[in-house]
């Protein structure tokens, strides 16, 4: 029996309810949990509380709290596809993943294109190094595949049950704030986004003991956050579920060769479908790859990827003529490396 045959029905309304929305106040579960009660799921605070921790401890969440968007904090990470040799994968996956700069790393199935992953760096310059040193390292070429265009970044699993389509959404509670212009952290905010990168406590109080350990007010705390989820800085509030977890074990990376002159329209069109949780414009490397469009999708068993795969098909074939030639999946058989963005350096670069 796998975790998400496990779950009942209230761990699968906390799933399905708080993957986004979640309360920026300084007694989050009051009003988390009286949501919940407004849809038929009967639950107090504090059992709602206990049903967090314990979903945490049994690893069906990486973590619960803000979702930091590490773009918007300072630095950059751009993707990279490489071959390694069969004969010498693991070698090359060692040399790879020792650079620290190096933050996620796939094995995925793909004929020439084995290896992705992910550089993140505090100084976008520094790319190139670090590409030129694993070249020099593994005698293999390097093709790097930075994010062009964003149209959707919201990596949601929902499980059957209540709240089925995930419309709760508490973040208009709490003070009101204002959007700055400024890109920049303080060095407050940066103390701030390296405490909370890794979650929040999960307590009843989470930001007031958030605001202990950075030597603040709660109330900055709750208004640095919420300002935060308007600029951007962070993606969004509530339960980040190990989506593997949850059955979600079919991780398809669809790649697309879109006209050039299509890609505006294509691109909010495959965002608008549910189950697409990453989708970006990224250049083509002429002879090895031919593709300018990502859409990631997850399906619980290899029936549903499919299906879903075939959607994303058919709703690009509403655009222009799909060829054969024209796309591919490649699915990922094996994570190298996923030890997450390093935060700290990209901050400390961004802070004034």
């Amino acid at each position: 029996m796998n975790t998400a045959e496990q779950l009942d029905r209230l761990d699968r309304a906390v799933l399905n309810a708080f993957q986004g929305g979640f309360p920026v106040c300084e007694r989050p579960f009051d009003p988390a949990s009286a949501a919940l009660r407004e849809r038929g799921v009967d639950v107090t605070a504090d059992e709602l509380l206990d049903r967090v921790q314990h979903l945490d401890e049994e690893g069906v969440l990486t973590r619960f709290g803000a979702l930091v968007n590490a773009e918007a904090i300072g630095g950059t990470a751009t993707l990279v596809a490489m071959h390694a040799p069969p004969d010498r994968f693991d070698e090359v996956a060692e040399q790879v993943n020792a650079h620290r700069e190096v933050a996620h790393n796939y094995e995925r199935e793909h004929p020439h294109l084995n290896m992705w992953f992910v550089v993140s760096v505090a100084d976008e310059e520094e790319v190139e190094r670090v590409l030129a040193d694993i070249e020099a390292e593994t005698v293999q070429e390097t093709y790097n595949l930075p994010k062009e265009r964003e149209f959707r970044v919201e990596a949601k699993f929902l499980l059957d049950g209540p709240v089925a389509d995930g419309d709760v959404d508490l973040s208009h509670l709490g003070p009101d704030v204002t959007p700055e212009e400024r890109t920049t952290l303080t060095p407050a905010e940066r103390d701030l986004v390296l405490e909370i990168q890794g979650g929040l406590p999960i307590t009843a109080t989470p930001y007031a003991d958030v605001a202990d350990a950075v030597g603040q007010d709660t109330d900055w705390v709750v208004r640095t956050i919420k300002r935060f989820d308007l600029e951007g800085k962070v993606r969004r509030v509530g339960v980040i579920p190990n989506h593997y977890a949850l059955g979600y074990s079919e991780n398809g990376m669809t790649v697309w060769n879109v006209p050039d002159d299509l890609v505006e329209e294509v691109g909010p069109a495959v965002a608008s479908l549910d189950f697409v949780t990453h989708c970006y414009q990224r250049p083509r490397h002429e002879g090895v790859w031919p593709y300018n469009f990502f859409a990631m999708t997850h399906g619980r068993s290899e029936a549903e990827s499919r299906e879903r795969i075939d959607q994303v098909h058919d709703r690009m074939d509403e655009f222009w003529e799909v060829g054969e030639e024209d796309w591919d999946t490649l699915f990922s058989t094996r994570i190298l490396k996923k030890t997450g963005i390093r935060m700290a350096e990209r901050a400390d670069a961004n802070t004034e």
